[in-house]
């Protein structure tokens, strides 16, 4: 996982993707909180538009733009907290949010004019809730509060009271350094949060993954996938087949060529097994050795036998050499499906792991490079 110099964010879409999908309950109530913030606090100002203009003054000029804030930060409030937002819609949110307040408080700047300093300062604690407290993409942030601050200092040098031309530079130069520091303060933020990530993401694999392979390991198997795909299994009643796999005369190929060119056929009979299996779905685990065990939801016990003919005819196929010399490969199989549509509780994937295991020796013992399989009844 690699990150955007400029930003800090992941420079791989899936890898950025991943990370905003892991942290969207997180986002979602940050994006939720913070807008309710600042609507409460943006209209507890009114009571400074009160004393600056005039009750009248200020609910004709400044209490629309106030309410239209809490009309728009309370509705991104509400969808972060009451719906489930996507990835792209708390962008959305965050990003409509911030060009519409930034819009109202231009019209409260403009009614009170005299106020430029006062202006500049909100100015910079909007930049600051902005980048820091809005999650939101940082190109996005960047262009909006870019936008906000060419706006603000064409509304002062051109609508507002004249200011004398050392007066704008210096406010302009403030408001510029902020923008570079949130930005930066941002980006800083942004790698730190995916390092994390990216750690986390790494032990997990570490846990979970055989590291010669790349398939799920026999702890994660028996922690994990084990009881989830049974209960899938009974909730939704439907078949699951294993397949026990193992390759044939390795012992053989190791005492041969070599314990490092072992590990090469191992690794190209996972690739196989990956490639040709439901990504997402089947899981394939490294049972142990040479052998490898795959769990296929869905799958009776004919869908199960033909997957293992097509991986056994495809591994035998393959091409491996060693120094020029081809090395001939070929796997044995064994089969076993229940169909959990029965609701017989008594049957489990331990039970399934069991008779295939038995039907993976009957395959050694008639001849090898073959598929056995059976169905459990009820």
């Amino acid at each position: 996982m690699k990150f955007h110099p400029l930003t800090g964010e992941f420079a791989r879409a899936a890898d950025e993707t991943e990370f905003l999908t892991s942290q969207l309950p997180r986002t979602r109530s940050l994006l939720g909180f913070t807008l309710l913030f600042c609507v409460i606090f943006f209209q507890l100002f009114f009571l400074t538009d009160i004393a600056a203009l005039g009750l009248d003054a200020a609910l004709r000029e400044t209490l629309p733009a106030r309410l239209g804030v809490a009309l728009i930060g309370g509705t991104g409030a509400w969808l972060a907290y009451r719906r489930p937002l996507s990835v792209a819609g708390t962008r959305l949110a965050a990003s409509s949010a911030e060009i519409l307040s930034l819009g109202c408080f231009m019209v409260v700047a403009l009614a009170r004019s005299n106020e430029v300093h006062w202006h500049a300062l909100s100015m910079v604690v909007i930049q600051v809730v902005i980048y820091l407290y809005i999650p939101n993409r940082l190109a996005y942030a960047t262009a909006i509060v870019s936008g906000g601050v060419i706006v603000f200092l064409a509304l002062v040098h051109y609508l507002l009271p004249p200011r004398p031309v050392a007066d704008l530079l210096t406010m302009g130069m403030l408001l510029a350094m902020i923008n570079t520091f949130g930005i930066l303060a941002a980006r800083r933020f942004n790698r730190v949060a995916r390092e994390e990530f990216r750690l986390q993401t790494q032990l997990k694999r570490l846990a979970e993954r055989d590291q010669l392979t790349g398939c799920y390991n026999r702890h994660y198997l028996n922690d994990h996938l084990l009881g989830a795909e049974l209960a899938r299994a009974r909730r939704f009643g439907h078949a699951v087949s294993v397949v026990l796999c193992d390759i044939d005369h390795f012992k053989h190929i190791n005492d041969t060529f070599g314990h490092h060119q072992g590990d090469h056929v191992i690794q190209n009979f996972a690739t196989l097994l990956q490639g040709m299996t439901r990504q997402g779905v089947d899981a394939v685990v490294r049972y142990g050795g040479e052998e490898f065990l795959l769990i296929l939801p869905v799958s009776g016990l004919a869908g199960a036998s033909a997957l293992a003919d097509r991986l056994r005819d495809a591994f035998a196929a393959s091409t491996f050499t060693v120094d020029g010399e081809p090395v001939p490969t070929s796997a044995s199989f064994g089969v076993a499906a229940f169909d959990f549509s029965s609701k017989d509780l008594r049957v489990t994937l331990p039970d399934l792991i069991v008779a295939a295991d038995k039907q993976l020796y009957a395959a050694k013992r008639n001849g090898r490079n073959r598929v056995e399989s059976v169905e459990l009844a009820a």
